[in-house]
């Protein structure tokens, strides 16, 4: 029997090394849109938030997410990043 794999990835924020599944996938689709990645799946450019209320709150605040995937992010991603972090 072999071992499944598990992705790690590192939230832009904290620079922790997480698995997949415990971080936030924003993504800035091919036509400049954002949005917040449920599947993992999405086309585009995208940068890890660790699912964590004060970690979103600190990307808002520091627009690291703009820099990141270079285009301005409307408030509307954060408020639906929060709901998915309960």
């Amino acid at each position: 029997m072999s071992i499944k794999k598990i992705p790690m990835r590192t939230c832009v924020i904290t620079k922790e090394k997480l698995e997949k599944r415990d971080l936030l996938r924003i993504v800035r689709t091919p036509d400049g849109t954002v949005i917040v990645d449920t599947t993992g799946k999405s086309n585009g450019r995208g940068a890890y938030l660790k699912k964590d209320i004060a970690v979103i709150k600190k990307a808002q605040s520091t627009k690291i997410l703009e820099k990141v995937l270079n285009v301005s992010i409307p408030d509307e991603v954060y408020e639906e990043a929060l709901t998915k972090c309960k």
